[in-house]
């Protein structure tokens, strides 16, 4: 039994697609300006070019919309067979929270289900309050999900990718996570007695915020390798 630390936790891709999720506005906007000195040599401006690039790069995917503070969710969907569109995941299968409609699964109950969300993409669905218990949820791909408070008692993650993933004030009691991708989720005030951590894949900053939360018993605390 071994927990992989990885040093950096997964970037979120650029797209054109509109995600639903607002973003708030940092108190200090991020502005970079690049200018040109006609007087430098033509390998000068090309290198400078190439500085200004990446250093604007970096700045659009330093910031992530799943730890970002004071989320504003959208109203509840009203659309009546809301909850089923778990079953179908997301159609466009982007893994890093891009849809063309969000999945709302807010207050859903899928207490024992065995087979309608394994290997589903869920990307940036939205679970909170929503109930999971018992449930096979083994390869999902959750990234930059919204499951603050939901339900996942006796859950098997096993193989899922978690990434980015709000855990906050979940019950994770007994969560199975072999093999899972954690990196960049948090789990704040949430519960995490009896969970199990074989084999988790989850970043070195990441996995120190983890260890913070006092219910997670001795084994799993040993497996992750909190001090």
């Amino acid at each position: 039994m071994s927990t992989i630390s990885l040093p950096l936790s997964l970037r979120s891709s650029l797209s054109s697609k509109r995600s639903r999720f607002s973003v708030p506005e940092p108190h200090q906007p991020i502005k970079i300006t690049c200018s040109s000195d006609g007087s430098k040599s033509k390998p000068w401006k090309e290198l400078q070019s190439v500085a200004c690039g990446l250093l604007a790069a970096w700045a659009v995917t330093s910031v992530s919309p799943v730890m970002a503070a004071g989320q504003r969710l959208p109203p509840l969907s009203t659309d009546p067979d809301r909850c089923e569109k778990a079953f179908v995941g997301n159609t466009i299968g982007q893994a890093n929270g891009v849809y063309d409609k969000p999945i709302d699964l807010r207050f859903c109950d899928y207490t024992n289900d065995r087979s309608n969300l394994k290997g589903k993409t869920l990307s940036a669905a939205l679970m909170s309050d929503a109930k999971f218990d018992g449930a096979d949820m083994s390869e999902v791909v959750m990234s930059k999900a919204y499951a603050v408070g939901a339900s996942f008692k006796g859950v098997d993650f096993s193989n899922a990718v978690l990434d980015r993933v709000n855990f906050g004030k979940a019950n994770l009691q007994g969560t199975v996570f072999k093999n899972a991708v954690l990196s960049g989720s948090t789990f704040d005030e949430a519960e995490l007695s009896d969970a199990v951590f074989e084999d988790t894949i989850i970043g070195y900053i990441d996995l120190q915020k983890l260890c913070r939360n006092t219910t997670i018993n001795p084994d799993g605390r040993d497996v992750l390798g909190c001090r």
